[in-house]
């Protein structure tokens, strides 16, 4: 890294497939890292964050040192839910719907296509939402006999 905010290549590797495969979805350098972006709304921002520069972040990540992190949008239905679980999951001090989430070496990628799906289509106009292939909802429950 070079930079601060600069994102190990791999993770990026991890995250373009899933961002660049949404309709019309594009990546551009952020104000520091690297975000993906559906019209001029942002619906995913990976940074790596100095707590020395990225305050805010470390703050809401609860970490002193440099790690790496994603934001990321969430329906709000969900947002508890994720939280509650604790790390990798933290709050953003900013934007109601926004999720954080830190990328280190126990990070399940399946589950994180499906956040940055989920969060494109909270964004995204509903023309282009439709068009994504959007993970099932787990069946109901069934009361046990």
């Amino acid at each position: 890294m070079s930079d601060p905010g600069d994102v190990p290549p791999e993770i990026l590797d991890r995250l373009r497939p899933v961002c660049l495969g949404l309709p019309e979805a594009y990546e551009e350098p952020a104000w520091v890292g690297t975000r993906w972006r559906i019209r001029k709304r942002t619906f995913a921002h990976v940074l790596t964050v100095d707590p020395d520069h990225q305050a805010a972040y470390a703050r809401a990540a609860a970490s002193d040192e440099p790690i790496c992190v994603l934001t990321f949008r969430s329906p709000g239905d969900e947002i508890a839910g994720l939280l509650a679980g604790g790390h990798p999951f933290f709050k953003p001090d900013w934007g109601a719907d926004v999720v954080g989430m830190v990328l280190d070496d126990s990070v399940d990628w399946a589950e994180v296509g499906e956040l940055l799906t989920e969060s494109y289509c909270v964004l995204a106009p509903k023309k282009l939402a439709a068009l994504v292939d959007r993970p099932a909802a787990p069946p109901p429950a069934r009361p046990a006999p």
